[in-house]
């Protein structure tokens, strides 16, 4: 008898069905030779402290640090894992054969081979490894089956990484608790979520530091093109009206006429970490909702495997492309011009150097049915993306014109799609542009040493802070160890130095905001005083320092390489943490509080019949910016009714709209207003359709 083992219920029923195993069992299904049973989710745990000796149950600074000799394991504490776990262990005593069917990462590795250790596996493992649930993945699966040697390494690295995070978890967080708390609070520390709360920290800082401070650009239109001075800012009025006058005095004359042809290279296929910052963007998703939306969506054979951190396919899947794209029925509109010729075998989408045990998530071609809201979302990222890596380039034009006026220099660049190529498959897509893309501008056409009347005018604005974390930024500077990186293929190098795992990442934010540490305002994220007073405390550069834990994460990936050796890994962090406890007990005494918790959301009662909505007034509600002082009704605005220190109002009529009472009170609580008509936008003749946006920096703007 053969015994498989998922990594849940539904996986052993899909390959259950597969195999023939059609008897429903206690815990296990059975039929043709095979017992295919499953686990769900982590059975067993490195043992807790007080499991190896009983005075570590107690947190005491004196105890540390705290080295077992050897690391053990131990079922969790969980009567409906411990009644699974016997099942497992009787089938395992009594079989010729065990198939490990989980996950096929490193956690799933991990998962199981604990259970086979603790179940005292003695008969021979092999390892079923797929990318995707479908039943044909699953029968070429067990054509194929794996020795499970093949998979020790990541084993190996699963299992350092595991006592790594004990190591500096368990001490550190008593060492750090021990000295600075008040009362009973617990300062947790992690070996990934303490250099990621640091650079939430230090942007806090940044932005409470910065100071706005008033600047004057001189603009002109000439050919009704609007172009910038190349000079720096002005830093006041006076000079900008100095310079107004000077622009007055003589004509505009072009000095360069610059236009090339370009192109801008197609979107590469997803990895978790990309995905979730796609769906943070344009959906505004958590990290952890756009795993559970993705994973849920690889369980009902939809996508193929979402916990990888590569943007490749592996070559030898180009001859499935077309087979792919022929079953996306949904999307046949955009795949016929695709599919029309032989599929292209791009090297920015096939390398077998860039893929390890899985490739990026792509459709598995099943037809995408029954599917809630969200998960739709998701997979409509998914697809579009692949049918996207696939289209020709995007070719574009840029134009640069350069003038002056007397002795002073301006300058204006445009930009136009040629041939949209790819960007066809985001035609209808209003948010596909990328952060920082320039709109699509047509100038005119220039000839050098013309001449001409000119409008020049002073710009005044305003310099603006440096921007919050969103999860999406943050996921990115996760990955790439806090370095801003917008290139495609310096990213994909800074991955090994990455900090956490794509499949760890979403957690690590969720531990923050659950510990207080963090919270979230609108979309951006914020360190609160605790998370602060936390980092200030830390003068360890190794427990906070991004680059230092993405050097500790490079060495767990050279391990599931077997390219470094666990137990010099182990004996590395154990000096870490000896070396952190000396210092910690000798530094100074500084006391840290806990966040408050917000007031506790009332149990739900029987619903009772509505009372009509009560009319919100408007000057009873607070600021959004400055949150102290409420709202104040003017001749031509609402405003804070400490305008002269903070600056925030509300026109009651913009863009030639007077707004209702009920769409100033979105603004103010949601941010923006619903659809209004007759919108008259500066240069445009026609009137427009459109949402009101309130700006991270308080202005009103059309969407």
């Amino acid at each position: 008898m053969k015994v498989c083992i998922a990594e849940k219920p539904s996986v052993a029923r899909d390959i259950a069905e597969v195999l023939g195993a059609k008897q429903r069992k206690e815990g296990y299904y059975e039929g043709n030779g095979y017992q295919v049973t499953w686990t769900f989710g982590h059975f067993c745990t490195l043992k807790e402290p007080h499991d190896y000796f009983d005075y570590w149950k107690y947190w005491r600074l004196e105890d540390l640090p705290m080295i077992p000799s050897s690391f053990g394991i131990k079922l969790i504490d969980n009567s409906g894992v411990q009644k699974q776990f016997k099942i497992i262990e009787t089938l395992v005593q009594n079989c010729d054969e065990v198939i490990n069917c989980g996950d096929a990462g490193q956690e799933g590795e991990l998962i199981q081979r604990w259970v086979l250790l603790k179940a005292q596996c003695a008969v021979p493992i092999k390892r079923l490894w797929i990318s995707s649930l479908t039943e044909q993945a699953i029968r070429e699966g067990f054509n194929k089956l794996k020795e499970s040697d093949q998979y020790n390494n990541l084993y190996a690295a699963g299992s350092a990484r595991a006592i790594g995070d004990w190591l500096l978890g368990m001490n550190a967080t008593r060492l750090f608790t021990k000295k600075f708390a008040s009362g009973k609070v617990v300062l947790s520390i992690g070996r990934v979520q303490t250099p990621t709360l640091a650079m939430i920290v230090q942007r806090q800082k940044e932005i409470n530091a910065f100071v706005s401070e008033e600047y004057w650009e001189l603009k002109t239109i000439y050919r009704e093109t609007e172009f910038t001075a190349t000079i720096e800012r002005l830093r006041n009025l006076e000079k900008a009206n100095k310079g107004l006058a000077y622009l007055k005095e003589h004509p505009f004359e072009v000095t360069s006429f610059e236009k090339k042809e370009g192109k801008e290279g197609n979107p590469r296929l997803f990895d978790l970490t990309a995905l979730q910052v796609e769906a943070n963007k344009k959906y505004g998703f958590s990290a952890d909702d756009t795993l559970k939306y993705v994973q849920s969506l690889y369980e009902k054979k939809l996508v193929t495997y979402p916990r990888v951190d590569t943007t490749y396919l592996s070559e030898d899947l180009h001859p499935k492309i077309a087979g792919i794209m022929q079953d996306m029925t949904p999307y046949s509109a955009l795949t016929a011009s695709i599919l029309a010729k032989p599929i292209p075998k791009l090297k920015s989408v096939f390398d077998d150097k860039k893929v390890t045990d899985h490739h990026a998530i792509i459709p598995t071609g099943v037809y995408p049915g029954g599917i809630g809201l969200e998960e739709k979302r998701i997979y409509d990222l998914v697809a579009r993306r692949f049918i996207a890596a696939f289209y020709p380039e995007c070719k574009i034009s840029n134009t640069t014109v350069l003038g002056k006026v007397g002795q002073v220099e301006f300058k204006v660049t445009g930009k136009q799609i040629l041939e949209p190529g790819w960007k066809e498959v985001y035609a209808n897509d209003v948010s596909a542009k990328k952060e920082g893309e320039e709109e699509e501008k047509v100038l005119p056409l220039f000839v050098v040493g013309e001449t001409g009347p000119h409008t020049p005018r002073v710009h005044q604005g305003k310099t603006t802070p440096p921007k919050a974390f969103t999860e999406a930024t943050l996921l990115r500077a996760m990955e790439t160890a806090g370095k801003q990186v917008e290139d495609e293929e310096m990213r994909e190098l800074l991955k090994d130095n990455g900090i956490g795992r794509p499949s760890t990442r979403a957690n690590i934010i969720e531990t923050l905001f659950r510990r207080k540490y963090i919270e979230k305002r609108k979309k951006n994220i914020f360190a609160t005083q605790t998370g602060m007073d936390l980092i200030d405390t830390i003068q360890s550069e190794l427990l906070k320092s991004p680059e230092l834990t993405g050097i500790w994460e490079r060495k767990l990936r050279l391990i599931e390489k077997g390219e470094y050796a666990m137990e010099t890994f182990k004996q590395e962090l154990i000096q870490m943490v000896v070396d952190l406890t000396i210092e910690v007990k000798t530094n100074a005494h500084k006391t840290i509080t806990i966040a408050p918790d917000p007031p506790p959301v009332p149990e739900k009662e029987e619903p009772k019949p509505k009372e009509p909505k009560k009319a919100i007034v408007i000057e009873e509600l607070s600021c959004p910016k400055c949150k102290e002082q409420l709202l104040k009704k003017g001749n031509t605005a609402y405003g804070c009714a400490n305008f002269k220190v903070c600056g925030f109002k509300i026109p009651f009529e913009i863009l030639g709209k007077k707004l209702s009472d009920k769409q100033i009170v979105d603004l103010l609580s949601k941010g923006k207003t619903g659809k209004i008509k007759g919108l008259k936008v500066p240069g445009s003749d026609t009137e427009k359709e459109g949402k009101l946006v309130m700006t991270a920096d308080f202005n009103i703007e059309m969407e």
